[in-house]
């Protein structure tokens, strides 16, 4: 049977890089691949590997991607990965450019362009590749943002764009970390068809990097479980199924008694009203995002905000976090206090904790990953003031809770995503803010660290005067604390 890729005793030539044992793996013709395992656990390298992105020790990986014509390793292998999620990875970008057209680059692309030169360098046949694209346009419903700036899109608006872009060029192999993060609803159910029809047809073969077990398609034939830096055999998947062990840890109680303990930081805030905004508009170009929202959240309240792709979550809450410049030209309070009547956005934001997908993708600082947390004490993209002991000890903790002990001192930027997230979150949370803005917190967590974040969320919101935002498309994700719902209709 053909062995589209095989790694034989692989090793990875870099130290840094090297799993716990020699990698044995093939890729067989009609197979489709999940990886799982927890964070940090070592599916990355693997990954790389895979992909030759790593050099090995000895014989690097044998690929046969015959009968098709392709030379390249890179035009038969897509890989999306996690990061692709928020965009390209941009030097430039700053967390805030997104809210700020007038500043965008005019040789920025739009999703259009993007798209139309992925498909004019996967050099398929015009007729097809048209009828492809308007195929893939229409499933994910994207018409509405082709003619955006790519910085302009929502992080699940770019998840499409990306997954587009990857099928556009028709690769043999197509590898998908987490495929199913950012996208709501309905685009998951798009994504999960599509994929599963392309499996079906034999167009390609699929090789899913998932963190939830419980994500596993019926179209994977076989699973490799990576845990502990090691990669276990592949297995079929229902032997897998079979053996899985899918009962999740709840947050240790010493962490939920030492939260609801934890010293409470008092406020000169003592607003009943959190947030209050009165019919607000936003509005980019002919584009309208929000229109007319009466909003109101009260202290101690707990909201969720859910809506589809590109119906203004995100550009709701940089309105609360004080990062959109419009909001000087709406009726938005914030704390009791109305923006523009002389608070800084360092005033606001010193009582918001705050992590998203466009955060993640801000930071690429490659500091030990105290020195992140620690940022979030003084609201910067990096450290720019040495912290006292005191605040290390507080940095410390709260990586405690978060379960990152041991890694305070490892560059931010050699943690995998989901430790990254851990860490961002932990950031959000070291200043014991009043208001916490959590947009899909959980993004790129494995099933233990997702149900570790749900329960600090909820221990924490038992505290006083504690208030919540939460943005997510996984209902199940959002905590029992939950009392209120905002709902955003995608404005045409």
């Amino acid at each position: 049977m053909q062995k589209l890729i095989a790694i034989n005793n692989g090793v990875a030539r870099l130290p840094e890089w090297r799993l716990a044992s020699p990698v044995s793996f093939e890729l067989l013709e009609g197979e489709n691949i999940a990886i799982v395992g927890p964070n940090g656990g070592g599916k990355t390298m693997f990954v790389d590997m895979l992909t030759g992105s790593h050099p090995l020790l000895g014989d690097n990986p044998t690929y046969d991607f015959g009968p098709g014509s392709k030379p390249l390793v890179s035009d038969n292998i897509k890989y999306i990965q996690f990061t692709d999620s928020y965009g390209e990875n941009d030097s430039t970008y700053y967390l805030q450019q997104r809210w700020n057209q007038q500043e965008i680059d005019e040789s920025t692309p739009t999703a259009r362009q993007i798209l139309d030169s992925a498909m004019q360098q996967a050099g398929a046949d015009a007729q097809r590749a048209r009828s492809w694209q308007a195929h893939l346009y229409d499933m994910f419903d994207i018409e509405h943002t082709l003619d955006k700036h790519i910085i302009l899109l929502s992080s699940g608006e770019l998840r499409k764009i990306q997954i587009i872009k990857a099928l556009l060029a028709m690769p043999r192999v197509l590898i998908i970390d987490n495929p199913f993060i950012g996208l709501d609803a309905t685009a998951r159910g798009q994504l999960d068809g599509l994929l599963g029809e392309l499996c079906h047809d034999g167009e390609l073969q699929l090789i899913l990097v998932l963190a939830k077990y419980n994500e596993i398609p019926p179209y994977i034939t076989h699973v490799v479980n990576v845990a502990g830096m090691e990669v276990k055999a592949k297995v079929e998947r229902s032997v897998f199924a079979s053996s899985c062990n899918l009962s999740v840890v709840r947050l240790p109680r010493t962490v939920e008694q030492a939260l609801l303990q934890h010293p409470y930081r008092a406020s000169e805030h003592s607003a009943d009203e959190v947030v209050r905004m009165k019919d607000v508009s936003i509005r980019y170009g002919s584009r309208t995002i929000l229109d007319g929202l009466d909003w109101l959240v009260r202290n101690g309240e707990h909201w969720a905000v859910t809506g589809k792709n590109g119906s203004g979550k995100s550009t709701l809450l940089s309105l609360v976090c004080a990062d959109n410049p419009q909001s000087y030209a709406c009726d938005i309070s914030l704390f009791g206090n109305r923006r523009g009547s002389g608070e800084s956005i360092w005033d606001i934001k010193r009582h918001i904790g705050y992590v998203s997908p466009e955060m993640h993708r801000a930071y690429k600082k490659n500091l030990p990953t105290i020195n992140i947390v620690a940022s979030g004490m003084k609201e910067s993209v990096g450290l720019y003031s040495k912290p006292t002991e005191a605040e290390l000890d507080n940095c410390r903790w709260w990586m405690w809770v978060f379960g990152l002990q041991g890694c305070e001192d490892r560059p931010f930027l050699k943690l995998s995503s989901g430790q990254q997230r851990l860490a961002l979150l932990a950031r959000a949370f070291v200043k014991d803010p009043e208001l916490l803005v959590l947009d899909e917190p959980l993004h790129g967590l494995d099933d233990g660290n997702r149900q570790r974040v749900k329960d600090i969320i909820e221990t924490f919101c038992r505290r006083k005067n504690k208030t919540l935002i939460m943005v997510t498309h996984y209902m199940e994700e959002l905590p029992p604390c939950i009392d209120h719902t905002l709902t955003l209709e995608r404005k045409v």
